[in-house]
Parts: structure tokens; sequence; C-alpha cells
């Protein structure tokens, strides 16, 4: 192959990638993390998706701590196997699938007060997620998708739902806590941070958790054909990436202000750090664990550059 057909042959990824990192408003650098590390990804979910003589669609975990960049991910492949394959994606966040802010109020009346804040295991409709997923997995149509609206804290308006008309070839899921496993007895019995101590000193919190990631949502993780992972130097630089995420939101909530009440739903810093200690327990512990789990491992510096691919044997 002469050098001018490689260039020919290059192109379009070389576009979608240009629009992809303006529409995104990404960093030059995250173009050659995506050459070197995510079209190759993408390469083989579509020789995998190929060489399937089940006929039903892949279904891809994307696991990533808070700010990790692994919506980013998803949407970047979701395009790349669109514009690139001419497959039909089915690109869903566990985000979307949070219960409603009525009833995670009911669950904190009920169960637990911290069980209001949305994220953790046990503030999801898993079984509307497992209806979803079965549902695109029997190729049916006219899919209804939900979404959520971190900014009000509940979901959209049913109105503003995606419906996915046609049967899918890929179905992507991303989250924060994709893929995670249930903890021991031993490490729920001693709280990590100032949250839990005293905030949830009788540990029903976590043990309702617990029990609703084995009840709840290891059934669903169980059917993933592949999963990614981007996994953190440390939870010590979640904070910073999530306070980053926090700054956009504000940002882009200024930007379309419509009342005076426009930032309603805006974490202040004081509220971020107490948000925050929600999540500490099931990162520290996904980042110690999930390795053992995951297939295919990116590892990522403090600056969300990928430094290494690790791929389980």
């Amino acid at each position: 192959m002469t050098a001018h057909n490689s260039e020919c042959l290059n192109q379009p990824r070389q576009t979608l990638l240009d629009a992809f990192c303006t529409q995104e408003n990404l960093p030059e650098t995250y173009k050659t993390l995506a050459l070197e590390y995510f079209f190759p990804l993408a390469d083989e979910i579509i020789h995998e998706q190929k060489a399937s003589h089940d006929n039903k669609p892949l279904i891809i975990g994307i696991n990533g701590s808070q700010g990790s960049g692994k919506t980013t991910l998803a949407l970047l492949l979701s395009q790349i196997f669109s514009t690139l394959f001419n497959k039909n994606v089915a690109n869903l966040s566990i985000d979307d699938f949070y219960n409603t802010k009525n009833e995670r109020q009911q669950s904190a009346t009920d169960t637990h007060p911290l069980l209001l804040t949305r994220g953790v295991p046990g503030t999801h409709d898993t079984a509307l997620l497992g209806n979803i997923l079965k549902k695109l997995s029997l190729g049916e149509t006219k899919v209804i998708i939900p979404r959520f609206n971190k900014s009000t804290d509940d979901r959209h308006e049913e109105s503003e739902w995606e419906t996915i008309h046609k049967p899918v070839d890929i179905i992507l899921l991303e989250g924060w806590c994709v893929g995670v496993r249930p903890q021991t007895p031993q490490q729920l019995s001693q709280a990590i941070n100032s949250l839990e101590q005293k905030e949830d000193s009788q540990s029903i919190w976590r043990n309702h958790i617990n029990l609703a990631i084995t009840q709840d949502y290891l059934p669903i993780f169980e059917r993933l054909d592949k999963l990614i992972m981007l996994k953190a130097p440390s939870f010590d630089c979640v904070y910073s990436w999530r306070q980053k995420q926090e700054n956009k939101l504000r940002a882009k909530t200024i930007l379309n202000e419509t009342s005076s009440n426009s930032n309603a739903g805006v974490m202040t810093e004081t509220e971020l750090q107490r948000f925050i200690q929600h999540y500490q327990r099931l990162t520290v512990h996904m980042l110690a664990t999930l390795p053992k789990y995951a297939d295919i491992i990116f590892k990522l510096n403090s600056a969300h550059s990928v430094t290494e691919r690790l791929d389980r044997d």
C-alpha cells in the first residue's frame, strides 16, 4: 500500500476525530490518545461483533470513576461504530437510570436518609435497565431510553427521552459503578470517611448498597460481553476531576440561564466535598478489585492521559 493510499484510508477517521474533538471541546492531546488506544479498541469490538454468530448485539461495559472520561469514550465509540462501520448503536449511561427524586425521597424515608443522594447502587431503576437491555438484545424496535437531568436532580420529561427505532448491533453501557462486585462483611464494618462515621454509624446505608449490588446489579453486569475500565491513579484524583465536571455544569447552566433560579442543582464546593464521599468506598474498592474482572484496562494519570493498556489473560 502506498503512503498516499494509506493517508486516504485514514482520512475518514481523522475527519471524524477532528469533528468530535471540536464538538466536545477536547484538547489536541485527546486525538493522540484516540488514535493510539481508542480507534484500535473500536476495531477489535467491530471484529468481535462481526465474528458473532448468535445475531445478538454485543454489550460493552465501560467503567471509570467520576471525571475519568468514560462518557466521552462511549460517545466516541458510538460515533466510530455508526459513522465508519454503519452499525446501529445504543449508547446507554447508568446515570440515566437513576430513580426519580420522589422515589429516592421514599427510599430515604423507608431505609436510610443517604439514599436521597443519587449515584450509589440502590439509587438506580435496575428493573428498567434490565428490561431495556432485554428488549435491545431481542432486536426490538421503538425502545424508549430514559434521560436524567443532573441540574434538576430528576428525570427529564418523557417527551425528552430517546427512542431507538432500529435493532442494534452494539450496546454501550457506561457508568462509574458498572462491573462493581460486592464487599465482604469485614470491609463493610469500618467507616472510611466522615460521612459514614457521622451519618451511617450503624452501617445500614452501606449494607443496603452491598445487598443491591448482589441482588440487582450483578445480574446486569453478568450480561456484559466485554468490560473496559478507565483506571484512575487513585481516589485523590477523583475529587478534582469531579470538581471540573461541576464547573462545566455551572458554566453551561449560566450560559443557558433563563431565570434567577438557573443554578438550582449545581453544587457549591462544600456540597461537592460531602457528595463525593458517597462514592469513596466503592471507588476505592473498584480501583483495587475490578482489574481482576475487566477485559481491558486503560491506566490513567492525573492529567487523564492513558499510560498503559492491560488486557486480562
